[in-house]
């Protein structure tokens, strides 16, 4: 019998990474496995249960027998639940046949770069980013450049840095915002002064990727595609994993121009087919319910924003900023660079993480897989307990 290798598998997959957020909660489900006692704030989950409101909803679509195949690009009822959020969230006037439901925003994001993109055009990702874009972008046959920021600047690119990264190439740039793995939350001011670059590129089209839209703390969301001259080239990209709890649900979305929601339900149409049914039934009770029905989940998360990062200063060789959405904290780790603790040499942000994980058993994630080097990712979708005997036991490990 033929040994096979990787020589056997496609260029496509064999030049795809390996998601670093998964890598890493499937190396802490091998120690776990193992006896230890790991702590994980690695993953970009909620530690909430999914609001009863919605799981009633689901359960009443079972008793009514929603079964069958849905409708490729989505049931017409929840179409229209999503209409009615973009209107009354961020302003954003869609037709049901701009939007396309998805299993999961990162099937939407994935649609629209494949029928935009083509090889060798240029995707444009203000880093820190989203892990998945890059991949994505390179699925697409496409290339990604990477535009700096720094913890000083709250992780946020400026008009000048956009313009200078613009080419001949550039085809797509996405904008995230509240931002995964920075929290950081574009004001309106700063996208108006973005769009007023792009507004001298017409052939370069802008995905905003809003997932954490409604876990932030007072610089309400903005929508990119609420400026006018953006609309027509702003593919709005939402779903109900985070603020509502439903991870597992697998439900995103997004609200586009015509021509664009068509060619993703296209390519939807050849690779999935429609979401869940069940899952598309309780998000219409979810996008119909008040934000305020949530609420109890934001504040805790601020509460524990608040508590993380009062915990994290006191560490020497930790630089924080005040993130100001999503559930996440990203400090400058460079320090660390160049110095050894407790044997182990740490060389870069991929080095901390791994000796957090193994000295100190707590999970986080590298920056690296983010595009911002210095830095690592540390999720405080956890309870009060484990946030600060996660942090004790990463202070107890760098002194």
């Amino acid at each position: 019998m033929a040994v096979m290798t990787t020589a056997h598998l496609s260029d496509r997959i064999n030049s795809l990474p390996t998601s670093q957020t998964l890598a890493m909660a499937a190396k802490a489900r091998e120690l776990r496995a193992e006896g230890k006692d790991i702590i994980g704030l690695s993953l970009g989950e909620p530690d909430f249960n999914t609001p009863d409101f919605i799981k009633e909803a689901a359960i009443q679509a079972i008793n009514e027998n929603y079964n069958s195949y849905t409708p490729v690009d989505g049931y017409g009822e929840l179409k229209e639940a999503i209409c009615r959020k973009f209107k009354r969230d961020n302003g954003l006037d869609y037709l049901p046949n701009q939007v396309v439901i998805s299993t999961g925003a990162k099937q939407s994001i994935a649609n629209v770069c494949m029928v935009l993109l083509n090889p060798g055009d240029e995707v444009l990702l203000p880093a820190p980013y989203w892990v998945s874009y890059s991949a994505i972008a390179t699925l697409a046959e496409a290339t990604f450049k990477e535009i700096p920021s720094s913890i000083e600047a709250d992780f946020k690119i400026d008009p000048q840095q956009l313009e200078a990264a613009i080419t001949d190439k550039t085809r797509l740039i996405i904008f995230n915002s509240p931002n995964n793995p920075s929290g950081t939350v574009y004001t309106e001011d700063e996208y108006r002064a973005l769009a007023a670059v792009l507004e001298k590129y017409p052939e370069v089209y802008v995905l905003s990727d809003e997932i954490y839209e409604h876990i932030n703390y007072g610089e309400k969301n903005f929508s990119f595609a609420s400026i006018p001259s953006m609309y027509e080239r702003t593919i709005t990209v939402n779903g109900v994993a985070k603020a509502f709890a439903m991870t597992g649900w697998r439900i995103g979305y997004i609200g586009a121009p015509q021509w664009i929601a068509k060619a993703c339900t296209k390519m939807q149409g050849q690779i999935t087919s429609g979401a869940n049914c069940i899952a598309q039934r309780a998000t219409i009770a979810a996008l119909d319910a008040p934000v305020s029905k949530i609420q109890y989940m934001i504040d805790e998360f601020k509460t524990r924003r608040d508590m993380i990062l009062g915990l994290l200063s006191d560490i020497e060789g930790f630089t924080v900023n005040e993130p100001k959405g999503a559930f996440y904290v990203f400090p400058d780790i460079s320090a660390y660079f160049g110095k050894t603790l407790r044997g182990t040499a740490i060389a870069n942000a991929s080095d901390l993480a791994m000796y957090l994980l193994e000295e100190a058993h707590v999970a986080t994630v590298t920056g690296d897989a983010f595009g911002q080097p210095d830095c690592i990712r540390i999720s405080y979708a956890a309870s009060e307990k484990e946030i600060r005997e996660a942090v004790r036991r990463i202070e107890e490990a760098v002194i």
